[in-house]
C-alpha cells in the first residue's frame, strides 16, 4: 500500500513538473524554433516625377540572433514604384523566415536605376546602394507558423536629389511597417485641379501624400500611434490651405477624414 502510494506520488511530482515546463514554453515566443510566412510589399510616397524605376536585386534580412538570409524577389529586376501610391503596393518577397525577431532589411540595387522627368531620363546614381544594401530597420517578431505583411514605403520625393551638372543621385529614405505597426488617414481632397499635397504632422514627424488626379482619393499609411495635424497645401494660386489637429491614430486602426474641398 505504502509503496502505491510513493508511486503515485511520484507520478504526480513528475506530471506537474512536465506541465510547468510545457506552460513556460508555450508562453515564450523566444523559444519558437519553427519558420515563419513573410510577404514583403513594395509601396510608394509622394513625389512629382513622371517615373521612378528602380533595380531590385535581392533582399537580405538579418535577424536579431544575428543569422542572414538572401531574398530573391518574385520579379527581380526593374520596378516603377510610382504605380503604388495612395494605398497601392506589390508583392516585392514571399518567403519562409525562421521564427524570432527581424532586426534590419537591406535592399539589393542593380544598376538599372533611373528617373523621368518632364518626359526625359535621367540614371540615378546609387553606388552605397549596389555595395551594401539601403539598410532598414524593423523589429518585429515572428512566431512559428504565423503569416506576416511587411511594408516597404519608398518616398521618392525625399529619396532623389540633383546634382551640381544638372543630373540625379538617389539617397533611399525607405519606411519598413507591418500590419501589427500601421495607423492610416485616408480621404478625399477637392477640387481635383488643385494639385495639392496632403501632410500628416506629429511634432518633427511629417508624412505626406498627393491626392489621386482622377478622384482627389489620398491614403498615409505606416504612421505611428500619436495626434496628428493634417495640413492640405494647394498646388495653385486662389485657393486656402486646410488644416484640422487633434487627430487621433492607433495602430491597426484607419482614420477616414471624408471630402476635405479646398475653398477661394
Amino acid at each position: 500500500m505504502k509503496k502505491n502510494m510513493k508511486q503515485g506520488l511520484l507520478w504526480v511530482c513528475l506530471l506537474a513538473i512536465l506541465g510547468t515546463s510545457a506552460c513556460k514554453k508555450d508562453n515564450n515566443p523566444s523559444n519558437n524554433t519553427g519558420s515563419a510566412t513573410v510577404n514583403m510589399r513594395l509601396t510608394d510616397g509622394p513625389s512629382a516625377y513622371d517615373h521612378v524605376y528602380l533595380d531590385i536585386q535581392q533582399v537580405a534580412v538579418t535577424m536579431e540572433s544575428g543569422s542572414a538570409v538572401t531574398l530573391t524577389p518574385v520579379r527581380a529586376g526593374i520596378y516603377d514604384i510610382m504605380q503604388f501610391r495612395n494605398g497601392l503596393d506589390t508583392l516585392l518577397v514571399r518567403a519562409t523566415l525562421p521564427a524570432g525577431t527581424i532586426q534590419q532589411i537591406r535592399l539589393i540595387l542593380g544598376n538599372n536605376n533611373s528617373v523621368v522627368v518632364n518626359g526625359d531620363t535621367y540614371a540615378l546614381s546609387t553606388p552605397s546602394a549596389q555595395e551594401s544594401g539601403v539598410k532598414l530597420n524593423l523589429h518585429q517578431t515572428f512566431v512559428a507558423d504565423g503569416v506576416y505583411d511587411i511594408w516597404l514605403d519608398f518616398d521618392a520625393g525625399k529619396s532623389i536629389v540633383t546634382t551640381g551638372n544638372g543630373g540625379y543621385k538617389l539617397k533611399p529614405v525607405i519606411r519598413a511597417y507591418s500590419a501589427a505597426t500601421n495607423g492610416r488617414i485616408k480621404g478625399y481632397v477637392l477640387p481635383l485641379n488643385a494639385l495639392a499635397t496632403v501632410y500628416a504632422i506629429n511634432g518633427t514627424d511629417t508624412l505626406s501624400a498627393i491626392p489621386d488626379a482622377t478622384d482627389g482619393f489620398f491614403v498615409i499609411s505606416g504612421m505611428a500611434e500619436g495626434s496628428y495635424t493634417l495640413w492640405v497645401d494647394p498646388g495653385i494660386v486662389g485657393l486656402q490651405a486646410y488644416t484640422q489637429a487633434n487627430i487621433q491614430v492607433n495602430y491597426s486602426t484607419e482614420v477616414n477624414v471624408g471630402t476635405i474641398t479646398l475653398v477661394p
